[in-house]
């Protein structure tokens, strides 16, 4: 429909129609804005993150049993 329009005012088409559309991309940007929630919540630093992350890990690997990996996927022909 909107091509059908500008084509029929002619070679200043474009011009004519863009104030219009300036306005409603303006009023629906606004609208936008009042109806939803735009609010992110913050966050810690990513490096604070990281540290926090590192240390989980630290302290999960003591706990943890080191193994070979063999030992776990054994096939089945070397298993007896």
């Amino acid at each position: 429909m909107w091509p059908l329009i500008v084509r029929s005012l002619g070679k200043f088409g474009k011009y004519a129609t863009f104030p219009f559309v300036a306005v409603i991309g303006y009023i629906g940007y606004n609208m936008e804005g009042w109806i939803s929630d735009r609010y992110t919540p913050p966050t810690a630093p990513i490096t604070q993150q990281r540290q926090e992350r590192l240390l989980e890990n630290i302290d999960s690997s003591i706990t943890k049993k080191k193994h070979n990996p063999l030992e776990v996927n054994l096939s089945p022909s070397l298993s007896n």
